[in-house]
């Protein structure tokens, strides 16, 4: 398979992201995702690492499989967590022979879980940081890193925050990736504060597809991301219609994207859950073009 760049003419770029397969059906659910979403021709695809590098071998294994037989551009996760500075080189050396030139840099989340406080691993990466600069001195990977439109919680203050944002693109980060959020008045705040700071990489809005709402709110409560009274509204009354949970879903996102798009953002990272439906029905909704449609035209 042959992805070729996205034009202005096919709408915002888009990138997705898919988490490793731990069964032989979700696996074959994965690559049905990757085939469903390839004709969009996203800028990457990244592929995450489960806490204490729990999914590092199924991660590894997703990431060689997309090298090998797409030619799309993956993302490898790789985090800080449970694991010695000479361990996590090991895998970076291992992403590199691989052919994987770009790689998501994240402290990761303490073993114990959320709301837990971080440690730093004895012998480990401290943080984002200090992971983004070991992977730029094994080799001349592109690093992507997050970003928390809200704050991390974890950070002290607003000035803390944008100090650790600044010290992972003097490490080498070239691409902040948000957290998700509900409100394009997050982003475009949290923009604001993030130019004013001096920092000029691209901050790409992160969109969560999660059509399970309560599991939505589960996981917004984690991250400290605000869910506004209308979506909740929105969802009230439809546990029990999941068809109408993913119609709902995805005119939000696509809906946030647009108003993100014509304010100036111009490409989105998908949290997929490696759900190809959904992410195909918010990305068609904003006007994302597939190969297909544009050679048609």
């Amino acid at each position: 398979m042959t992805v070729m760049g996205r034009s202005s003419s096919q709408g915002p770029k888009v990138s997705f992201e898919f988490f490793p397969p731990k069964s032989e059906e979700a696996e074959a659910k994965l690559w049905s995702s990757i085939e469903r979403l390839y004709p969009l021709a996203p800028d990457f695809v990244s592929v995450t690492y489960g806490a204490g590098g729990s999914t590092r071998d199924r991660t590894h294994r997703t990431v060689r499989r997309i090298v090998a037989e797409t030619d799309m551009k993956p993302a490898a996760h790789l985090t800080c967590v449970s694991a010695t500075c000479e361990e996590v080189d090991e895998v970076i050396r291992d992403y590199w022979d691989a052919g994987v030139r770009h790689i998501v840099a994240l402290r990761g989340d303490p073993p114990e879980g959320l709301g837990e406080r971080y440690q730093a691993y004895p012998g480990g990466y401290g943080n984002s940081a200090d992971l983004t600069r070991g992977i730029k001195a094994i080799g001349d990977f592109e690093v992507s890193v997050g970003c928390y439109p809200e704050k991390h919680p974890d950070s002290a203050d607003w000035d803390a925050d944008l100090d650790m944002l600044k010290a992972k693109i003097d490490a080498g980060a070239t691409r902040a990736i948000t957290q998700f959020f509900f409100d394009p008045d997050v982003y475009f705040r949290y923009l604001e504060r993030v130019r004013k700071a001096g920092i000029d990489i691209p901050i790409v809005p992160g969109v969560m597809l999660q059509p399970n709402f309560k599991g939505l709110k589960r996981m917004a409560q984690m991250c400290g991301a605000h869910i506004p009274d209308r979506i909740h509204a929105v969802y009230e009354g439809l546990d029990e219609d999941p068809d109408t949970r993913e119609l709902v879903t995805a005119h939000l996102a696509a809906e946030m994207c647009e108003t993100l798009n014509q304010g100036g953002a111009d490409a989105f990272h998908f949290y997929t859950l490696n759900r190809a439906g959904l992410a195909l029905s918010t990305c068609a909704l904003l006007g994302v073009k597939s190969l297909q449609d544009v050679k048609a035209a």
